[in-house]
């Protein structure tokens, strides 16, 4: 066997194999160039940052505020160094505190106005860490912080700028559902709205934290007993719904279809929200005219036809692959696992749907008799689910209108938005943060991140409470 000689004097060949390689000692010199950059100037700017703070703190010096609650002018009380982290260090404030003696009010308008807490991080910094912190867990997302922003800071840090952003968020929503719920509102129709709209709409399980409270903090004395047992079921569903354009579909390649964008929405929570909040961002985008059609894909879940109706011009879709998958179930059970007769009758009927024939699906299932009493029951079930959702099932002149006939890309959407952040191994949430985190991380999915500059960060004493 031939033996490739060592590239370089640095490795050689010994006795028993190849010598441990030497690593290099030397940074490469741009390496060096960057990080002396960075270390030159990060304590410029947070002196010049600082500049600006201490400028603001002496113009304000001598205002009296008047009170919040009940508009009475404030008292000074005193005035007091407050600090906070950004981006490039901590900054130092001396920031005055009235008192409003009739109310019990405290301000301190310095802080007010430059929108930071005291001991707390910058809304900046606080928008940086949210951000890692809705791609990776909150332990990673503070390692990565030193590594990309120089600044160290802890998980909880990280998990508290994801609380505050994603409540402001979350707020927000609401509001925007409410407002576009009132038939008051002065919004015109768009006149450009698209001929047709597709939304997809699934559930998935998100595994719950056991208790809807946290324990409270012991001492150091004291320890913590093991937690009780997962009990079974104890699962919330997380509902997401996808927005997309049928006009936008492109082909990248035979066989293969895309959108060029799609729009996310998701709830942990009750039907009729995902539903409200799905009608106000068709509201937002200037989707939805008096002569829109919307698709409405699913797999036949009764939440989701119920609440359908409050399209007026519809079309109603059964998941072709969830229908298929109904016709397999049986298939096995009449003909045996890994049959190949399963496998060719299965074939048949999702040739005749794809066509377009429903009714001769149903007169040939209805001829057919189950050969064990699982498989018979399983016969009637697949026969009732077909017929009932016989209206939804004209798959051909689908495709021929270009609406699609699958939920590939809710199934998609899962993925992205819940299983590759929210259920990764071990993880366990409670209501309140895992709907915060799903939030902000639809922002980003949407590609609408810079929005979140355009809110103001729920304080931390609101939070709290």
């Amino acid at each position: 066997m031939l033996r490739r000689e060592p590239a370089s004097a640095e490795v050689s060949l010994g006795a028993s194999g190849l010598d441990k390689p030497i690593v290099p000692t030397e940074v490469p010199l741009f390496i060096r160039f960057e990080r002396e950059m960075e270390d030159k100037f990060r304590p410029l700017m947070l002196q010049e940052l600082q500049r600006k703070v201490d400028e603001l703190a002496d113009s304000q010096r001598g205002h009296r505020p008047t009170c919040t609650e009940c508009d009475q002018p404030m008292q000074y009380k005193d005035e007091t160094p407050l600090s906070w982290l950004t981006r490039f260090g901590k900054v130092t404030a001396k920031a005055t505190l009235f008192l409003c003696k009739p109310c019990e009010t405290k301000r301190r308008p310095v802080l007010e106005m430059l929108g930071v807490e005291p001991g707390q991080v910058s809304g900046s910094l606080a928008r940086l860490l949210a951000l890692l912190g809705v791609i990776v867990p909150y332990e990673l997302a503070a390692q990565l912080a030193l590594m990309f922003y120089g600044v160290q800071v802890n998980a909880m840090t990280v998990w508290r700028s994801v609380q505050r952003l994603g409540e402001a968020v979350e707020q927000y929503t609401n509001a925007l559902s409410e407002y576009h719920a009132n038939i008051n509102n002065d919004d015109p129709p768009p006149l450009d709205a698209p001929d047709a709209i597709v939304l997809g709409v699934d559930g998935c399980a998100l595994g719950m934290q056991v208790r809807e409270n946290r324990r409270r903090r012991k001492t150091a004395e004291e320890k913590l007993g093991p937690l009780p047992e997962v009990e079974d079921g104890h699962f919330r569903e997380v509902k997401t719904g996808v927005l997309l354009l049928p006009a936008e579909r492109v082909t990248p390649s035979p066989g293969r279809r895309s959108v060029l964008r799609r729009v996310l929405v998701t709830y942990l929570g009750n039907a009729d929200t995902i539903f409200d909040r799905l009608w106000a961002k068709l509201q937002e985008l200037r989707w939805l005219g008096p002569n829109t059609v919307v698709v409405i894909v699913g797999d036949g879940a009764e939440w989701i036809w119920n609440r359908a109706t409050m399209f007026p011009r519809r079309c109603e879709i059964l998941d072709f692959w969830h229908a298929i998958e109904c016709a397999w179930k049986f298939a096995r059970l009449q003909h045996g696992e890994g049959s190949k007769i399963a496998d060719k009758w299965t074939h048949r009927i999702a040739k005749k749907l794809r066509d377009g024939k429903i009714e001769q699906v149903i007169a040939h299932l209805n001829t057919l008799s189950g050969t064990t009493e699982k498989a018979q029951e399983k016969l009637e079930d697949l026969i009732r689910y077909y017929t009932n959702n016989q209206h939804r099932m004209h798959y051909k002149e689908y495709l021929r209108l270009g609406y699609g006939i699958g939920s590939g890309a809710v199934e998609s959407a899962h993925k992205q938005v819940v299983h590759a952040r929210l259920r990764q191994a071990g993880m366990r949430w409670s209501v309140a943060g895992a709907q915060r985190l799903l939030a902000l991380r639809l922002l980003l999915l949407n590609g609408e991140w810079a929005f979140l500059d355009r809110l103001r960060m729920v304080s931390l004493a609101k939070h709290a409470a």
